[in-house]
């Protein structure tokens, strides 16, 4: 991306105001979620949206896609942002700081993943919360109350969209990723999108339970993705102007998420896979799962950080109870940042390099590649900063009451959040 085209000039005149507020004299090509799932879909293509667990992920990721060309979402769960080095008020300047390090020129959004609603004390803290983190320079939020009944979900969701400006871009889910098995039906993906629109609120995306899990799959257990009930609510809410998230990517083979697009998803979350290639762990080179032997994960010596670090890792993870194959070793991000950021040149180098190789794998997969440009057209048809979308309300809130929700499953009071 030349930053001295036309098209990315103008591109920073109608980047979203609380951007232009941070950053107005730099070049940086942070612009509204909205735009670029918008321009994702009118291509067929699926959104890199790439968990920065530790910023070095930032690093890897705007390499490989300022040589696509690609437009890339960089994002951090709530949860994930106490018990990560990346955090809503670091990783909107490291990100800047990295684009202005490879010369500007990155197209990205910045997304608040799974931002948990899971009680009235939640509500009220994230109508705050949420316009503070915006604030920080985050220009794409997910709401995710689907802990919640089916009706408590959409009430909730409603009520926090209302304080997120309509030109940023917003994400919401309905039905818990927990893995194969139970899924979201068609009926309550309507029911939410469409309560949604008769408020006025109108989602991009929407995050299903599909079969997909967050984390590492252990041995013996398969990726269950259902492609075939995701088009069925893919289609059943393209009226709204929504289409799918699909979290839960790493574990899925390269050759099924370059299907995806075909079955109306725009929008690839992956997370696990990258901390992975930080802490060095041998993982399926088709898929990125973590390969575990004799119940413990294996620390591959030429890739990640160094061995006195992992040894480190295991020690924390140890004190804390953990088993050495243990999803919770993603909970050492933390108190592990700093000692991983102060690894030599040589071991970031690699780290960077092996992000670079994968996130380059995953946009060419989603049919991502120039889509940058794809992104600065669709922002140049409007004619300032405020994307807003041109959606139609197309029913009452009287077909969307609380007698009205579909049949779902009960929860089980289980996380399942990141």
């Amino acid at each position: 991306m030349r930053t001295n085209s036309a098209s990315y000039k103008e591109m920073l005149k109608k980047r979203p105001l609380n951007v232009q507020a941070l950053w107005g004299n730099e070049e940086v090509g942070l612009v509204s979620g909205r735009d670029i799932v918008r321009a994702f879909r009118e291509a067929n293509a699926i959104i890199l949206a790439a968990n920065a667990r530790n910023p070095l992920t930032i690093k890897g990721v705007f390499r490989a896609a300022k040589k696509l060309n690609a437009a890339v979402f960089i994002e951090i769960a709530k949860s994930e942002a106490t018990y990560c080095a990346g955090n809503f008020q670091n990783l909107p300047e490291y990100a800047v700081k990295t684009s202005s390090e490879l010369g500007h020129g990155v197209i990205f959004g910045l997304h608040v993943d799974h931002y948990a609603i899971k009680s009235e004390a939640d509500l009220f803290k994230a109508v705050s919360h949420i316009p503070s983190i915006i604030q920080e320079g985050w220009t794409s939020v997910a709401i995710d109350a689907s802990h919640l009944p089916d009706w408590e979900n959409l009430c909730s969701t409603r009520d926090v969209a209302m304080h997120i400006p309509p030109y940023l871009g917003l994400e919401v889910e309905v039905g818990e990723i927990k893995g194969p098995g139970e899924l979201t039906t068609v009926e309550e993906a309507k029911f939410f999108i469409g309560g949604l629109n008769s408020w006025g609120i109108f989602p991009d995306l929407l995050a299903i339970s599909n079969g997909s899990l967050h984390g590492t799959y252990d041995t013996g257990q398969q990726e269950g993705i259902d492609l075939e009930r995701t088009l069925e609510i893919a289609n059943a809410i393209r009226p709204y102007g929504a289409s799918i998230a699909q979290h839960g990517i790493s574990g899925t083979p390269i050759e099924k998420v370059a299907k995806f697009a075909r079955f109306g998803i725009n929008k690839g979350n992956v997370a696990t896979l990258f901390q992975n290639i930080i802490f060095g762990i041998k993982m399926d080179p088709d898929t990125g799962n973590a390969i575990t032997e004799n119940g413990a994960y294996v620390k591959e010596p030429n890739r990640g950080v160094t061995e006195q670090t992992w040894q480190k890792i295991v020690e924390w993870c140890d004190a804390q109870g953990y088993s050495r194959k243990d999803g919770n070793y993603k909970k050492a991000n933390l108190p592990m940042g700093d000692i991983i950021q102060s690894e030599s040149p040589e071991i970031i180098g690699r780290i960077v390099d092996e992000t670079e190789e994968w996130a380059t794998r995953f946009i060419k997969a989603f049919n991502a590649v120039d889509s940058a440009d794809r992104v600065l057209e669709f922002i140049a048809k409007r004619s300032d900063h405020n994307g807003t979308p041109e959606q139609a309300i197309l029913g009452k809130r009287s077909d969307f009451t609380v007698d009205r929700v579909p049949g779902h499953s009960l929860k089980d009071g289980q996380d399942y959040t990141d």
